[in-house]
């Protein structure tokens, strides 16, 4: 299978944010040309038979049996198969997002391959877990339960969140796998690299493949003799493809939350797993990091002109079909406290969106879109812009940052105020609060969109008038 070098991922435990909710974001990337939709998918009673990958147009031929009774759940899925859904909530408050693209090591992978045939991908995995796990460990389990027995056809990493915990699992063979909590006081950072470290069998933190210690050892790829089990040194990949592809992004996620930290930008390997952020970690850290691209550096590449051979690969790319962040907050009513902040296309171009647990249907155009730009697509109302901005960046891309960081103040404001009223109703009323909840959902929704509507055409009269300017051919007194 052909390796898709996307994503970058960032979880922050609860007691890391300023607020004391847990974050995690994650930049969905591969292709600009892959729109994506929200489907709102419904509770299913009495079902019966498989899910089938191939039945829907997916990678392979993995399938696992249905639930019999499916929950309620959020997916932002590939336009082409509806699958890959990126990112959900489910009526039980467990959230997830996946995958994070990682990769073995070539010598494990030589003797424990992937299934590329009938193994499990992020084709699958929202739609086998969201529907029938209600936590994060359960989900986090049962995912891990599905590589030892039928194999991944991709290595990745998947991030599982609800209202008390948050988890992280990792592929490191055909059908090995790790997960760890992330520690609330701590932060993760990934850029398509398996990072986590140490395993303790005897740790309540910690789950992990039956075999997974005493398969490195036997093959050869830990030796007890050298200290602790550590789980990226004996089954990942680490070497000259890392250096300048994915270290530099887990790098500056961690200069930013740790503006004090001094390391080298190619010693990936000695990055620490999990650090203590400086400062309380917010949602506008949380964006701001999906929207970086080493700016005020040398290798930004796109100020000073598109620079497409810049080696150091930035979070924030063109070709991100959508970058998102979740935010728990379990001291609210799970309609409100769960939301998914979502920005379609290239974050730093782009608007995010709140999508509330509680919103329960959006309008047809969030399930439109294909590889080809149309006009009434969500997906495309943004990517168009964003494509014009980039003919030229330095001048243009301003335009819209300052019009976009405006919405996402103000519209910050009014869910605090929406919130509030939200808890007042919920204690008297639930379907009332439920129905202002997704009136004001589906506003923000269309406010987000006339903006972009509306910046399309500032930015298209600006490139107008530009144009014009380079090529007037006027008369040499310039009457005509």
């Amino acid at each position: 299978m052909e390796e898709l070098p996307m994503c970058t991922t960032l979880v922050v435990g609860e007691k890391a944010t300023a607020d004391g909710s847990f974050l995690v974001a994650r930049s969905a990337d591969s292709s600009s040309l892959k729109a994506q939709h929200f489907v709102v998918h419904p509770a299913v009673k009495g079902q019966k038979g498989v899910y089938s990958c191939k039945a829907h147009g997916g990678v392979n031929d993995f399938t696992y049996p249905l639930p019999e009774d499916a929950m309620r759940y959020t997916t932002v899925p590939n336009w082409k198969t509806q699958l890959h859904g990126a990112v959900g909530f489910n009526e039980a408050g467990l959230g997830l997002t996946g995958t994070e693209s990682i990769f073995a090591s070539d010598e494990v992978l030589a003797i424990d391959p992937y299934n590329v045939e009938s193994g499990i991908t992020e084709d699958d995995i929202p739609d086998v877990i969201l529907p029938r796990c209600r936590t994060a460990k359960e989900a986090a389990a049962l995912l891990g339960e599905i590589i030892e027995t039928q194999g991944c056809g991709e290595g990745f990493g998947v991030a599982f969140v609800d209202e008390k915990d948050v988890w992280y699992l990792e592929t490191g063979s055909g059908h090995q796998w790790f997960a760890e909590r992330t520690p609330a006081d701590m932060y993760f950072a990934s850029g398509n690299q398996g990072r986590l470290g140490v395993y303790d069998p005897a740790n309540p933190n910690q789950m992990a493949s039956k075999t997974l210690v005493s398969w490195a050892t036997e093959k050869g790829f830990y030796d007890p003799a050298k200290g602790p089990f550590n789980f990226s040194a004996a089954y990942t990949r680490d070497d000259g493809r890392d250096r300048v592809y994915n270290d530099p992004r887990v790098w500056v996620m961690q200069k930013y939350l740790n503006p004090s930290l001094e390391q080298p930008v190619d010693a990936g390997r000695s990055f620490p797993v999990y650090l203590k952020p400086e400062k309380p970690v917010t949602l506008a850290d949380m964006k701001a990091l999906m929207r970086d691209h080493y700016e005020g550096t040398p290798h930004d590449p796109y100020a000073n002109g598109l620079n497409g051979d810049e080696p150091w690969r930035p979070i924030s790319v063109f070709r991100t079909y959508e970058a998102h962040v979740m935010q728990v907050r379990p001291w609210l009513p799970r309609p409100i406290g769960e939301v998914i902040h979502i920005a379609f296309g290239m974050a730093d171009l782009s608007v995010f969106v709140p999508f509330y647990q509680g919103l329960e249907a959006v309008p047809e155009q969030y399930g439109m879109g294909t590889d080809r730009c149309d006009s009434v697509s969500v997906y495309w109302k943004y990517r168009r812009l964003q494509t014009l901005v980039m003919t030229d960046y330095d001048k243009l891309a301003p335009v819209v940052k300052k019009a976009y960081a405006a919405w996402e103040a103000d519209t910050a404001e009014l869910a605090k105020s929406m919130e509030e009223e939200f808890v007042r109703l919920w204690k008297d009323d639930e379907a009332k609060a439920l129905e202002m909840l997704n009136t004001f959902n589906l506003g923000v929704l269309a406010s987000a969109e006339a903006l972009a509507e509306d910046l399309l055409n500032e930015v298209f009269t600006i490139r107008t008038k530009d144009i014009e300017e380079s090529i007037v051919f006027k008369n040499n007194k310039s009457k005509d």
